[in-house]
């Protein structure tokens, strides 16, 4: 079973990816390590499990998967935890 980070790391790259900009061309682990100065894996890590949420999805495999949230899911999950789930 995943922990949930006590830092709110998920959070932030969830609400990262909300920002115009970035929610267009969508974010790297790279780009994830960097900002929030953790290694590639724990990037990776957190990526991966977004994804296997259905929170984030990974599009443009050619140079490396770009996470991009997945707005329908994220408005699923919303919906549950405001009605106190």
């Amino acid at each position: 079973m995943p922990r949930t980070p006590a830092d709110g790391t998920r959070l932030r790259i969830l609400a990262w990816l909300g920002d115009p900009d970035t929610a267009e061309r969508g974010l790297t682990a790279d780009d994830v390590a960097t900002r929030l100065g953790v290694p590639r894996p724990a990037a990776l890590t957190h990526l991966h499990l977004l994804t296997a949420l259905g929170l984030l999805h990974p599009t443009g495999l050619d140079d490396g998967p770009r996470y991009r949230r997945d707005e329908i899911r994220l408005a699923e999950v919303t919906q549950l935890f405001e009605k106190g789930w």
